[in-house]
């Protein structure tokens, strides 16, 4: 025979002090914890949905990322003549794209932070067909002209429509505003490659990657095989979904660890306080467990009892602080991404499975501090509390 829980709120409702410093406790770590899943949810969105399934990069062969390859524009026009890639009204879908790192001033702080420079062909655009510009216009090739990501404008100084910034040994002009839906683009600027070579002092026949558009995302086997096979080329290519992916690891399990090591410790001081609810519950109500034994109610029912209550105010601390950080959702931030060394801004993403697990983790708190309390209970002398009644 089961104790009705009803019992067990109008308990809760009784012991209501120590009760909401339970749920106050779990609220906050569970709160924490999805948090911070939610930024480095955020982040790997932000990168991944960077790339297209269409698309791929070519980088030299061994090359990690962007900064550390190079290939030639000799290589690039071989590339283009590849039978999987897709063509436009002015030829192959293909931008060769050099990146370097600026430093600018952050709007409302102190201080600079990287910015990512990508110089890109007229064909941008098309490939990368993700990206819209919004405002002003494109670039034009051999000017020292530079359109930015809505999220590099509202994160620098001077990046704003028709300003002028010191970028290398040239000065530019920002004549246009693009939104990259979301993605890491949005938090760069792009050139025009030749000239932003030259502002660098770089050789004018090197890119450091290919950026190009298949006939369709299954033509991408058969495009590697024919990079692989031409003798003239040391290149390898890669899905450009599968390189922004690769990029997200490092910063996104650098912030699930930290946040699962914070949210632990606060998992600690909680599991506590609804040690110290629980047992409260069980000294204040010995005389009732006398009576409950007494009418007849098992050593099990009063067990099942007292965890279920610690359930009951573990789920209702979970549910407040899982509706405590909603608002944070789509709040942007910034970080740096550990493999360009540039500075990408990005939004928290709480998605329901991070609320589904935030649940789960508070249930777990009630359960690892409702369980012993209810032994506890279990065993109280119940001859010994009805002769004292």
């Amino acid at each position: 025979m089961a104790i009705p829980v009803s019992y067990n709120l109008l308990s809760a409702k009784e012991r209501w002090t120590s009760s909401v410093v339970a749920v106050l406790g779990i609220a906050g770590t569970v709160g924490v914890f999805v948090a911070m899943l939610a930024l480095a949810r955020g982040f790997k969105a932000t990168l991944t949905s960077s790339g297209q399934p269409q698309n791929a990069i070519v980088q030299r062969s061994g090359a990690d990322n962007e900064m550390t390859s190079a290939i030639t524009l000799d290589e690039v026009r071989i590339v283009e003549d590849a039978p999987q890639i897709a063509r436009g009204p002015e030829g192959p879908l293909v931008s060769a794209e050099v990146v370097v790192i600026a430093a600018v001033p952050m709007r409302g702080e102190d201080g600079e932070a990287n910015v990512q420079v990508r110089g890109v062909s007229p064909r941008v655009l098309a490939v990368r067909d993700n990206v819209k510009m919004v405002e002003g216009r494109f670039l034009k090739p051999g000017l020292a002209e530079a359109v930015v990501g809505k999220g590099a404008r509202d994160a620098y100084l001077g990046l704003d429509l028709g300003a002028t910034v010191r970028l290398g040994a040239g000065t530019w002009t920002i004549v246009g505003v693009f939104d990259g839906k979301g993605t890491a683009f949005n938090s760069e600027v792009w050139a025009d490659a030749a000239t932003l070579n030259g502002f660098y002092q770089r050789p004018p026949t090197i890119a450091q990657a290919a950026t190009v558009r298949l006939k369709s995302a299954d033509d991408f086997p058969a495009f590697e095989a024919t990079l692989k096979g031409d003798p003239r080329l040391n290149v390898q290519a890669l899905r450009e979904q599968a390189y922004y992916e690769k990029q997200s690891v490092v910063v996104t399990t650098l912030i699930t660890v930290l946040g699962s090591l914070v949210a632990a410790v606060m998992a600690l001081g909680a599991v506590f306080g609804a040690l110290n609810t629980m047992y409260s519950a069980v000294s204040e109500r010995s005389r009732e467990i006398a009576v409950l034994r007494a009418l007849g109610f098992g050593g099990g029912a009063i067990v099942l009892s007292f965890f279920v209550e610690s359930l009951l105010i573990a789920l209702v601390g979970g549910l407040v602080g899982c509706v405590a950080v909603l608002p944070v959702n789509g709040l942007t931030t910034g970080t740096i991404n550990w493999q360009t060394f540039s500075h990408l801004a990005f939004a928290f993403r709480i998605t329901p499975d991070l609320l589904a697990l935030g649940m789960l983790f508070a249930l777990v708190m009630g359960a690892v501090g409702g369980l012993p309390p209810a032994i506890r209970a279990a065993r109280a002398n119940v001859a010994h509390t009805l002769r004292a009644l």
